[in-house]
């Protein structure tokens, strides 16, 4: 009995079956090939994005970052320096301090060596602090309590919780007595990471002073962190590029 001839067309779906064992009907290729097309397309987009981002730098901006070698670990010295010197504000810009730690969930507190910024207003809570605060004045940077005092703020701690005022022991700002208020340093600060992130970002003084005084502002920081705890850090102004630090 002879064999019918397959119909035109049919031979060459049969080879294509056999080249790509598996595949039924094309339909995988064709997914494969979607997936190749999207790929390519957000390659395209997040190039466009990057290229976007480099237009929006300005020309001052970009001459800042010509001075910065990023591939180099800069010492502590040198970083400030050359932040110092590539800062380009008009107004005093505040020194930053960026670092990436090994975990997340990483609390010190720190008294700075000399101040960081703009002289802070201290308050001690009584009662007068509580009638402000019922119709929500805060006219202080600092806020000190006793633990008798804690109660009658624990109602205003939606007011005072998000702006880092309510007083705690961690912070050193929940005191036994009024007199202790002396011996608090404004210059205090609390370092910690961000909410499920190890990312510490503070400040630690301001572009106008002097060199050793941020370096020693700065050597505090690394120290209450741990140095063994940070994998790598950053130092910038408000506007200026970062500066790669040797930990």
């Amino acid at each position: 009995m002879d064999k019918k001839k397959a119909p035109k067309g049919e031979k060459k779906v049969k080879e294509e079956k056999v080249h790509m064992a598996g595949l039924k009907g094309g339909q995988r290729v064709t997914v494969i090939e979607n997936d190749t097309e999207a790929a390519v397309t957000e390659a395209k987009e997040a190039k466009k994005k990057r290229e976007v981002v480099e237009k929006v730098r300005g020309k001052k901006y970009l001459e800042a970052k010509g001075k910065i070698n990023r591939e180099r670990l800069y010492s502590l010295p040198e970083a400030i320096k050359l932040v110092k010197e590539s800062s380009y504000s008009s107004f005093d810009g505040t020194m930053e301090v960026h670092l990436v730690t090994k975990k997340s969930g990483i609390t010190a507190n720190v008294a700075l060596p000399h101040s960081a910024g703009k002289a802070k207003k201290v308050e001690v809570a009584n009662d007068a602090t509580v009638e402000k605060l019922k119709t929500g004045k805060v006219d202080f940077d600092v806020l000190l309590a006793t633990a008798e005092m804690m109660p009658k703020l624990v109602a205003f701690a939606k007011v005072l919780g998000p702006r880092g005022l309510m007083p705690n022991p961690r912070n050193g700002t929940l005191i036994k007595s009024e007199k202790d208020a002396e011996k608090f340093s404004v210059n205090s600060i609390t370092l910690k990471t961000e909410k499920g992130a190890p990312l510490i970002h503070t400040a630690f003084g301001k572009v106008s002073q002097n060199e050793s005084e941020l370096l020693e502002n700065l050597e505090a920081i690394l120290k209450a962190v741990g140095k063994t705890q940070v994998v790598k850090g950053f130092v910038k102004s408000t506007m200026s590029p970062s500066v790669k630090i040797q930990i």
